[in-house]
Order: structure tokens, then sequence, then C-alpha cells
């Protein structure tokens, strides 16, 4: 977790991150986004641990297919609870955005669509729209920021069409942002997402 370098309330950016990688990963390419310094920013822990074979590191991954609802479920407990400790330890502001990366986007979905509050923004970088948020149709997502990169191999074109078609059906605010790399975040991509964060946490700073 990081808090902002001016004292005082400040909105929440929370992150999720992908198959294999952990928390600590997350945050360092969340505190890269311009003006992820004046907002509080947290990554979360998929709660289902292993060792990285390769590097000997602990890294994550937030379900499998075996009792996908029992996870989802133990998923946004979990979300919840590390939120309201986030507010204990830190001073409270107005205005929450969910970002996630490859199955991360996934929770950032969920969070977005049944987590602990409302949220003002959601950015999904090289994820899919789960089927749990797309078939229900009492979900009202927030504005929302899509990235792909150009070689991406895991989230296609072809998934990337699909969830707009979904999207579209739906209606609500969605921006598609394509970049030159892979399955990957980039320079070019937090630029757009920090002028996402600015446009829509504006109403919470004031500006």
């Amino acid at each position: 977790m990081a808090v902002p370098e001016r004292p005082g309330p400040a909105p929440l950016l929370v992150g999720f991150h992908g198959y294999g990688q952990n928390a600590e990963a997350c945050l360092s390419e969340l505190l890269r986004i311009p003006g992820a310094s004046s907002l509080r920013v947290v990554a979360i822990e998929a709660l289902h641990r292993f060792y990285d074979l390769r590097h000997r590191d602990v890294v994550g991954s937030w379900m499998t297919r075996v009792d996908r609802e029992q996870c989802i479920a133990d998923n946004l407990r979990y979300v919840t609870k590390v939120l309201s400790e986030v507010d204990r330890e830190t001073a409270g502001g107005s205005g929450v955005v969910y970002a996630g990366f490859s199955q991360g986007a996934c929770m950032a979905y969920r969070a977005a669509a049944h987590g602990p509050r409302p949220a003002q923004g959601l950015i999904a970088l090289g994820g899919d729209l789960p089927p749990d948020v797309a078939e229900d149709a009492a979900v009202a997502l927030p504005p929302l920021l899509i990235g792909r990169g150009s070689r991406d191999t895991w989230y296609t074109e072809d998934k990337l069409a699909a969830d707009m078609d979904r999207l579209r059906a739906r209606g609500g605010e969605v921006e598609v942002v394509g970049f030159d790399g892979g399955h990957e975040w980039t320079d070019a991509f937090r630029e757009k997402a920090g002028a996402f964060l600015r446009r829509v946490l504006a109403p919470q700073s004031g500006a």
C-alpha cells in the first residue's frame, strides 16, 4: 500500500495482479501511473498462493475452474475486509477505482460490480469480462478503460470484440486503448490510465 505525498483524505486506487504474479509487482505498476502519487494505492494479494518454480517467488492465483462460485464469494468478502483495513489505517476519502491486469482484470470487474462500495471507474488491462458479471443484468458498471497490446496472444482481438459486444449491449461508458506491446503494462497505457483517473475522480477532488 502507498499513501499520498500530501497528508489528508484521498481517493483509492485498488489493484488486482495477474496469474503467477503478486501484490508487490502490481503495486509497482500502479505507482508508475501518472498522478498515482496523489492517491491511496493498494494492491491486493490473491488468496491462492504458490511457488514460482523458476524463481521460487511466492505468487498467486485468484481461482481455477473448480468451485468457482464459492471462490468468487470468498474473494469478494476478502476484498471487502482488505478495504476496511485500508480505511482504518489511512485517511479515507471519497472515490474508488478498481484496476486489474490479466486474471486480475476479472477481479476488478467483480469488485466494481459487487464490491463493498460504488466505483467511479474500472481499468481492465489484458483481461476479459467474466461471465458472472456479463450475464448479470442487474450490474451497472462504472466508466471503463480497457487496454490491449497489439501483440497480446492471451487477450486476443476476438476476446476483446466479444467483450465489446456484451458491454455495448449493457450501455455505459467504455474506452478502448490499443498500444504497441504484448501482454504487459506499458508507459503508453499508463499515460492513458492516468488521464482516465483524473477524469473519473475529478468530482471527488473538486476539480
